[in-house]
């Protein structure tokens, strides 16, 4: 695994186990630090993801504003 899918991961778990104690009606002690601790998670997956991931899709020509790659360039529609 790399780098950045192993902190993707921890942090999923973690916030999946906040998300379980909160709604098992854990003590207010055990929610509150985990909910105080949730950014610094999120914010080291985040770190993590700029560090080590890295882009593999198409890069945008010149002139190319939008860089869609599940639809067709001439299937989007302006407003």
């Amino acid at each position: 695994m790399k780098k950045y899918q192993i902190a993707i991961l921890l942090a999923t778990v973690y916030l999946l186990v906040y998300v379980l104690l909160f709604d098992a009606r854990a003590s207010d002690r055990v929610i509150g630090a985990l909910f105080s601790l949730s950014p610094f998670v999120v914010i080291w997956m985040v770190i993590q993801i700029l560090k080590h991931g890295h882009y593999t899709g198409k890069e945008l020509e010149a002139g190319e504003e939008f860089g869609y790659e599940d639809r067709a360039k001439e299937t989007l529609h302006f407003f």
